[in-house]
């Protein structure tokens, strides 16, 4: 008997288990947790100029070298938490990127205390799909690299004192944070993070 066929993912996975999992179980669904919001934007910006799975590869020792991306714990950090992460071989040594994601947690906390959450204050952004092609290919899919959203939260986040979250970051962060479902039409988990999408208070 032939082996079951492997399910359909999007163009962009590699077929490694790491990546795999990463996108079945965590690429685009909803996330409300401000935590982890904080920490997928810092490890966005750690990305620019590589790849994610460079980043994917490194993120237990992001985890581990910024207090699990606590942002109240890492806006106390010191030069001398620069010079340690600088130190750390397990993460991109990028003293700007290090500084930033310092920077970008009193802007953190700033947020929180305005909008009761990082989560209330990205939902803003959310991406709004209505003129978009119904059936998400490769082809379509290739062409969204940001969108006016992502451009307009670049531009709110940057006039706020935020660090390296340009508009192509943004868009990156909110594809996956699921504030846009860019799973391509045939993609085996598709479907379902639509319906966590929709299943979300005031969806």
């Amino acid at each position: 008997m032939r082996p079951p066929a492997p399910p359909k993912r999007c163009f962009w996975v590699d077929g490694s288990a790491l990546y795999d999992a990463y996108h079945d179980r965590e690429w685009g669904r909803p996330v409300t947790d401000d935590i982890r919001l904080f920490e997928k934007i810092s490890l966005e910006g750690f990305q620019a100029g590589l790849s994610w799975i460079t980043i994917l590869k490194k993120r237990e020792h992001f985890r581990a070298g910024f207090d699990g991306f606590d942002f109240h714990k890492v806006a106390t950090y010191t030069e001398a938490d620069v010079q340690r992460l600088l130190a750390d071989a397990g993460i991109v040594r990028h003293r700007g990127k290090i500084e930033a994601v310092i920077n970008n947690a009193s802007r953190a906390i700033e947020l929180q205390r305005e909008f009761g959450s990082l989560a209330r204050y990205f939902r803003q952004f959310e991406v709004d799909t209505s003129k978009r092609p119904k059936t998400l290919t490769v082809e379509v899919l290739r062409t969204f690299t940001t969108a006016p959203e992502a451009i307009a939260l670049s531009k709110d986040l940057r006039k706020r004192g935020w660090k390296f979250v340009g508009p192509t970051t943004m868009y990156a962060f909110m594809q996956a944070m699921g504030l846009v479902n860019d799973h391509q039409h045939d993609c085996h988990v598709r479907a379902e993070v639509e319906a966590l999408r929709q299943a979300r208070p005031g969806a």
